[in-house]
């Protein structure tokens, strides 16, 4: 499998990105960013029961709509992982780094 790269990503998925990587764990990443990102970096299919079925790169994971426009952590969490291990930790460096040379 070949490395991810930004190119398919608007500059508001890669803001999402960033954030789900973000240290400390933010608190206000809004649910309809992640879903947006979730589509352009695999698939989020809406349930009928309102949950969405997520798969990026060979993980498959179900994610509950939050009460609020925001994820929690553990979404944040479960998130981070699903990433990681579709290579896109690299790309999150990638992106941290172009920041660092402005």
């Amino acid at each position: 499998m070949s490395e991810p790269t930004t190119e398919h990503l608007n500059n508001r998925h890669r803001d999402t990105l960033l954030q789900i990587f973000q240290h400390p764990t933010s608190h206000n990443i809004e649910w309809p960013a992640v879903v947006s990102l979730l589509e352009a970096v695999g698939s989020a299919k809406q349930q009928h029961d309102g949950k969405f079925v997520v798969t990026v790169g060979g993980e498959t994971e179900v994610f509950t709509h939050p009460k609020h426009k925001d994820i929690d952590v553990q979404q944040v969490v479960d998130l981070r992982r699903m990433l990681t291990n579709a290579g896109y930790r690299a790309v999150v460096d990638e992106l941290e780094n172009k920041g660092k040379e402005v």
